[in-house]
């Protein structure tokens, strides 16, 4: 299955150079994981131009279609002008939508197959990118799963790399995964699931 293709542990550090303040590299050149890439303003694409200058080819939105901010204002889809920035820069962009409820856990099933997507995305080499709304409920739990999965590290050393990585973050005093089961999820994760 697709979920082999780390074959040994990458020395984790911490790169220089991220897209946006609230974005990390999870896996250095291939993984990604911050807050949704979109802007209320339609006509503020840095975000985006940034996630392709930073080599992003595939993106992993954990979002629900239908959900909305604090003001209960729909987000600006961002995939149609990512696309097009993509295109005018000689690149191909992959959108996918694995949408888990905010503040909730997917079951073990829908967790395998979103690392499984991450995994065939790195493969075919096109760095990934994976957002939720924030970056640290829903993304955290991802990231973290990946790491045991990958066996970079399991259980509890999950939860202190993903702290370590968002470091370079403007929010990193503020906890990712952010609930006690989005926590659970990830320090019961283990290597090849």
């Amino acid at each position: 299955m697709a979920h082999q293709i780390i074959s040994d542990p990458p020395a984790h550090r911490i790169p220089d150079s991220v897209p946006f303040p609230r974005s990390y590299w999870v896996i250095p050149g291939k993984l990604l994981a911050g807050c949704y890439p979109g802007s209320p303003d339609k006509e503020d694409h840095d975000k985006l131009k940034a996630l392709i200058d930073h080599g992003i080819r595939h993106v992993i939105n954990l979002m629900a279609p239908d959900e909305v901010n604090w003001n209960g204002k729909p987000f600006v889809p961002y995939e149609a002008p990512m696309k097009s920035i993509a295109e005018s820069m000689g690149h191909t962009i992959y959108f996918e939508r694995m949408p888990i409820r905010d503040t909730w856990i997917p079951s073990r099933i829908e967790m395998s197959q979103i690392l499984d997507h991450i995994d065939q995305a790195i493969q075919e080499n096109k760095p990934v990118y994976i957002h939720c709304w924030g970056g640290r409920g829903r993304t955290g739990t991802v990231a973290g799963c990946y790491l045991a999965r990958h066996g970079i590290s399991p259980g509890e050393k999950a939860l202190e790399l993903i702290r370590e990585l968002r470091r370079v973050t403007e929010d990193c005093d503020q906890s990712s995964p952010e609930t006690l089961k989005q926590r659970d999820l990830v320090i019961s994760w283990v290597k090849g699931e």
